[in-house]
């Protein structure tokens, strides 16, 4: 690929990768309720689904996906309700790391599942395989450039949203306000997660 290739791909990789969403959402809230190693296991599981997705998209099942309405609908339909789902958890948490971590901790296979139900995650997907590497004689050399590059954006991204998390974690949990700044912090968090549902339902 030439620089301004790369120049692009790089500026699209920052735009997309810092910015709120889902995944940056996620990561601070485990990692103020469970500290840095609660929330590691969906750091993770990010570049590891969103690996698996764009190699999907790379091999041309992406576009199929967004191109049957039907199948799209269902995609978009079960990222929607899980990520209220998660809303929910996230609405109903009070105290940090408290017996009932299974409201709240998503597991490794479930961050992965997360990329699979985020329509925006599909489509950001098809936009890197549509601009770099379809119809190109050289599509799976690309890849193998592109694809490290995006797990490292993935990876850093939600790194640093939860070293946020972490850097609150202490606050938040200040006993002399009875756990109040956690609630609020949550229902904060939560409240992302539902304008994100929402937003992803109407795309």
């Amino acid at each position: 690929m030439n620089g301004s290739e790369w120049t692009a791909l790089l500026l699209l990789c920052t735009a997309v990768s810092f910015t709120p969403g889902p995944n940056t959402t996620l990561s601070t809230a485990l990692a103020a309720n469970f500290g840095l190693p609660g929330a590691m296991r969906f750091v993770l599981a990010v570049p590891v689904g969103w690996g698996l997705l764009l190699t999907l998209c790379a091999s041309g099942v992406g576009a199929l996906v967004v191109s049957l309405p039907p199948l799209r609908l269902a995609v978009k339909a079960a990222g929607v309700a899980y990520l209220i789902w998660l809303a929910w958890k996230l609405w109903h948490a009070h105290r940090p790391a408290q017996a009932s971590k299974r409201q709240l901790l998503v597991t490794f296979w479930q961050g992965v599942l997360l990329q699979f139900l985020n329509i925006k995650a599909w489509l950001l997907a098809l936009t890197v395989v549509a601009g770099w590497l379809a119809g190109r004689v050289d599509l799976w050399s690309r890849f193998t450039l592109v694809l490290p590059l995006l797990l490292g954006f993935a990876l850093t991204s939600n790194l640093a949203y939860a070293l946020v998390g972490t850097g609150l974690r202490q606050w938040l949990a200040d006993p002399q306000h009875g756990g109040r700044r956690l609630r609020w912090f949550n229902r904060s968090m939560a409240g992302v997660l539902l304008a994100t549902a929402l937003w992803m339902g109407t795309i």
